[in-house]
């Protein structure tokens, strides 16, 4: 079974692993629970860049949908994971999606987070005004 994540210092425990994996369609963060028998948890979060509330809604809608077919056979008991939709969200094909969240989801199990920035990167280099 799936639990939700439904508090704020939920999410932000999650957030602040800095453990995600960035797909064209969502970003999934993930931290491992010390108490490793606990159920795995999932919560969904859309920004307000993403559009208006329909757009976000659709969104969140998209992503709880493939969230329930794919994470009850894949995710790993005692994981938190959270899921921000990103605008490719909305536009891409139902069946693409959840290829792309399996896919996500089994670089996150597998231990293979996004590949860190090369040593001495410091950004773009912006003008100061």
């Amino acid at each position: 079974m799936i639990g939700r994540l439904k508090k704020r210092r939920e999410y932000l425990a999650v957030a602040a692993t800095e453990k995600r994996f960035v797909t064209p369609s969502m970003v999934l963060q993930y931290r491992v629970n010390p108490d490793e028998q606990a159920p795995a948890l999932v919560g969904f979060t859309v920004t307000k860049k993403m559009g208006n509330a329909v757009a976000r809604n659709r969104i969140r809608r998209r992503l709880r949908e493939v969230a329930r077919l794919v994470m009850p056979e894949m995710a790993r008991a005692g994981h938190e994971y959270v899921v921000v939709g990103r605008q490719n969200a909305k536009e891409l094909p139902f069946p693409a999606l959840i290829k792309e969240f399996k896919f996500a989801l089994g670089r996150v199990n597998n231990g293979v987070s996004a590949t860190p920035r090369p040593d001495g990167y410091k950004g773009k280099k912006r003008k100061i005004k």
